[in-house]
């Protein structure tokens, strides 16, 4: 009994020693703001699956921006925001639209599948059309943004000095090999690509194809989560997480080895960046670090991305808690 003992408690003290965050200096550098769909109007996720119109249900307005648009990218990075997410569709003459929706009809006045319609038509589009809070009784966007969906050319070209996360909204292979063609031909770009996720086939497509892209898609994720809780006390990081990004669920964070330090300071070896996202509660809706309650899931040192639908809010928050802390180390 007295070696069983002895073994238990050499394991735990094995456990503890290998992943620990006690020992470890946090990883230099401050937080960041990663601004899902830039600066937008937002609405209760309760219920939300993959048809549902987001746009029907929004709140009552704070401001004037609308999701995906070059004016709502410039205001998240105007916020704090470091990286801007977006969404993509490659149209039938080639371009890449920047919008959410598979399909036209729940926010523009549109009909018809996105990636079906022509650039030259999505840009005659209101893209404010169907918003509402009130259940359809006003629609305080209607009219006032006529053709301002963007081209991820436009994108880039208005906003040079800004760092984006492409979202690709299809599984088409097509769609990845059209991006990496589009960095050859403007190398400049390259460098406003912070990494790509989303559909499988375009995502690996694209990571196949430009050398030192980092991005992720659910089986990646996936693997790399799983096979790091299987043997990350180890301190082996798998193959899987190694060079890319990692999305963390803010409420399954804890039960990963080493979190918040040890791990972050295991990705930041292997050069991959770890983005902290809201609390997941099952199916494909991925929720954000998007009020002060939320702030309490994110570490005092954590010095990766964190994921937010409310950059305008959250970064001002964060700021003030990197200032108190760095009040009190000043003091102490």
């Amino acid at each position: 009994m007295k070696k069983l003992i002895v073994a238990v408690f050499a394991i735990a003290a094995a456990l503890w020693f290998l992943n620990t965050s006690t020992l470890v200096t946090p990883p230099s550098g401050a937080v960041k703001i990663l601004a899902h769909r830039g600066i937008h109007q937002v609405f209760q996720p309760d219920g939300v699956e993959n048809d549902t119109c987001t746009a029907k249900r929004i709140e009552p307005p704070r401001h004037a921006y609308l999701e995906n648009t070059i004016a709502s990218m410039q205001a998240a990075m105007d916020s704090g925001a470091e990286v801007v997410e977006l969404d993509v569709h490659l149209t039938p003459d080639r371009e890449f639209a920047v919008f959410h929706d598979w399909t036209l009809d729940c926010r523009t006045d549109g009909t018809g599948v996105t990636e079906e319609t022509p650039m030259s038509k999505l840009k005659t589009l209101d893209i404010g059309y169907g918003y509402t809070a009130d259940g359809g009784k006003t629609f305080p966007f209607r009219g006032h943004a006529q053709g301002q969906m963007p081209t991820l050319t436009e994108v880039f070209t208005a906003l040079p000095h800004g760092r984006f996360l492409i979202n690709f909204k299809s599984e088409r292979r097509a769609e990845g090999a059209t991006l990496a063609v589009l960095l050859r031909a403007h190398p400049e770009w390259r460098k406003s690509v912070f990494g790509v996720y989303g559909g499988t086939a375009p995502t690996q497509e694209t990571l196949r194809l430009v050398p030192g892209l980092r991005g992720y898609d659910k089986q990646s994720t996936l693997a790399c989560l799983g096979r790091y809780a299987a043997y990350g006390w180890t301190s082996i990081v798998p193959e899987a997480c190694r060079n890319t990004l990692i999305v963390v669920p803010a409420n399954y964070a804890p039960f990963l080895w080493g979190w918040p330090n040890r791990f972050a300071a295991r990705m930041r070896d292997v050069g991959s960046e770890v983005i902290l996202l809201g609390r997941y509660g099952g199916g494909d809706f991925t929720s954000g670090i998007d009020s002060a309650d939320d702030l309490t899931l994110v570490p005092q040192n954590f010095a990766g991305y964190v994921w937010t639908n409310r950059a305008e809010t959250i970064a001002p928050l964060l700021g003030k808690r990197m200032a108190a802390t760095n009040h009190q180390a000043n003091r102490e």
